[in-house]
């Protein structure tokens, strides 16, 4: 595969991707009118979503590297694809990168992407080891892409952001409870108090479950406050559905095989709620 390849997983394409299509997904909740947009605005958002999100991936199996050779021994670092320090650096720079991004964006962008920085970095040395509270640092820097897409268009929140942002928190609260189960022996050696090295796999399980079923009652508001088109509808009601299958498979079985599977498929619901909320906002 080479470096190059190491490279790429490094950063986690389909996340960094998801982010800065979240940028995107909050500007046009905001301003669904494609003519009233600033396009270059908005790649400046899609580049900062983007490097941001790869450059806190590259942080974080940096610091995981002696986690990762127990639970993922694959991974880049912990393969010798790439090493520690080549990953250090490739993190500054894909930061450089976003927050340039982010400065020509506008001051609130830069903003909201330094205190975004700080929120992962935060969790990286320090929350990760706290388990649940790491796992809201997570979830709060997977919201703010929404909030920041909205100020990259009209330097404000607005309600249906808002939504957009706490279902993105509670669902992903959700999946990192979630692949708790699946690092469980790595994270126990470490002594990272997740949920599910404190309580067991299955508290963890029930309590991931809870967070995907408040994602899933916060699914009708929008569309009972008139926020978005009847397009919304069909593809948050699969959301709906697929979160709610994921959370019962997780419960029948929460052996860490099968919250690696629930881990993934997630991800997919992911997507489809983001494609769910730029439906619905073209009127």
């Amino acid at each position: 595969m080479g470096k190059l390849g190491g490279y790429i997983r490094l950063m986690r394409p389909v996340n960094c991707l998801m982010m800065g299509f979240a940028v995107i997904v909050g500007a046009g909740l905001v301003s669904p009118n494609a003519s009233s947009v600033c396009w270059l605005s908005l790649t400046y958002g899609f580049i900062t979503g983007f490097a941001l999100t790869a450059e806190s991936m590259a942080i974080n199996d940096y610091y995981d590297r002696e986690i990762d050779a127990i639970n993922e021994p694959n991974r880049p670092i912990p393969s010798g694809l790439i090493g520690p320090k080549e990953a250090l650096v490739f993190a500054f720079a894909l930061t450089a990168i976003g927050f340039a991004a982010a400065y020509l964006t506008n001051l609130s962008s830069f903003v909201i992407a330094i205190i975004a920085w700080i929120v992962f970095v935060t969790y990286t040395t320090v929350g990760k080891r706290s388990g649940l509270p790491g796992n809201f640092l997570v979830s709060i820097c997977v919201a703010v892409p929404f909030i920041y897409g909205s100020y990259t268009v009209v330097n404000a929140i607005e309600l249906n952001v808002l939504i957009i942002s706490a279902m993105a928190f509670l669902s992903n609260t959700g999946r990192e409870i979630t692949k708790g189960i699946v690092d469980v022996e790595g994270d126990r050696t470490e002594n990272i108090r997740t949920l599910a090295v404190r309580y067991g796999e299955k508290t963890a399980a029930v309590v991931a479950a809870l967070f995907y079923f408040s994602a899933v009652l916060l699914s009708p508001i929008p569309w009972f406050l008139n926020l978005v088109s009847l397009g919304f509808i069909p593809l948050v009601a699969i959301t709906d559905f697929g979160l709610v299958a994921s959370s019962f498979m997780l419960l029948k079985d929460f052996s860490r095989e099968n919250a690696r599977k629930v881990k993934k498929i997630v991800l997919l619901w992911f997507i489809i709620a983001l494609l769910a909320f730029v439906v619905g906002a073209v009127r």
